[in-house]
């Protein structure tokens, strides 16, 4: 079997310009950070992200990455809404596709399971359909009575058919690139959670045509399931492009049980102008960034 283990520079080399990438994690959870810094140190624009968005989204967009966003809410938890994605969509930087929660996770399902759409209930009824005044919905074609053609029967003793929902009908998220972070992954692609939550870790990798896991460490496959339920292999290998050793690699976001989010230096990212920030703690590699977030909290103490 293949070792497919990279560097983060080695997989941004294979993304480009124009793509739709997908970025795994929860708001400021479990994001892959590691890896977005590494596309920030390159000139790769004019992206269409899909997120369940965190800092990953606030950052891309700061530094005008991002032509077009597809997202279901963007915050990093402890503070609601993200400052920095706010300033660029207050800015008009990007256009912004938002849809609910259950419509995002439904988009990823079709598109892992390569429907061009799912019908879901959620978003019936709601200003979701006036801002997204292309989406579309779809009638059932079954009543409500089992089996598929029943309903009430007619007093001429025929069925007659019940009454048909109404859906709306979400398109696929369909990705070029997916970036996820776990805790712990193997050389051929699997990938493991130890958290609380998988999120949806798993569809972005199904649901892209290349898919590339960073994780706290790399581990032998066997150790995988040594101390954890089989459950937890989120990410299959045969999703999987390339695999990234990134300790700390979900920084500042967190990533439980290796390690909470830091909380006091999402706050200065928070509250610090964007060029300020990026002077800081991104003009060099992700070991420069690490360095300068050691020394920050050196002098906070």
């Amino acid at each position: 079997m293949r070792d497919k283990t990279m560097t983060a520079d080695q997989v941004v080399a294979r993304l480009e310009s124009g793509m739709t990438l997908g970025i795994g994690g929860w708001g400021s959870r479990r994001k892959p950070m590691a890896l977005v810094r590494a596309l920030l140190r390159t000139a790769i624009n004019d992206l269409t992200v899909v997120s369940y968005g965190g800092p990953d989204v606030g950052m891309l967009a700061a530094a005008g990455r991002i032509r077009r966003l597809v997202a279901a809410f963007t915050t990093l938890d402890t503070i609601p809404l993200e400052p920095h994605y706010r300033a660029a969509r207050e800015g008009g930087a990007f256009e912004l596709v938002e849809v609910d929660e259950a419509m995002f996770m439904w988009g990823l399902h079709a598109a892992a399971n390569r429907l061009p759409f799912l019908p879901v209930r959620a978003g019936v009824g709601s200003d979701v359909m006036r801002v997204n005044p292309d989406l579309r919905t779809v009638t059932s074609p079954y009543g409500t009575e089992w089996p598929f053609t029943g309903g009430d029967e007619s007093e001429e003793g025929t069925a007659a058919p019940g009454p048909r929902e109404e859906f709306v009908a979400m398109p696929a998220l369909r990705m070029d690139a997916a970036l996820v972070h776990v805790n712990r992954a193997d050389r051929l692609g699997n990938g493991q959670y130890l958290g609380p939550d998988p999120y949806f870790d798993d569809l972005f990798c199904e649901a892209a045509d290349t898919a590339y896991v960073s994780c706290e460490r790399i581990v032998d496959t066997a150790e995988l399931t040594k101390e954890a339920a089989p459950q937890t292999l989120l990410v299959g290998r045969h999703t999987v492009t390339g695999v990234v050793e990134a300790p700390n690699g979900a920084h500042f976001t967190s990533c439980a049980p290796d390690h909470d989010r830091d909380e006091p230096f999402q706050k200065h990212y928070a509250t610090t102008v964007w060029p300020a920030f990026a002077e800081q703690f991104l003009s060099g590699d992700e070991q420069a960034y690490q360095s300068a977030v050691r020394s920050w909290h050196r002098e906070r103490s």
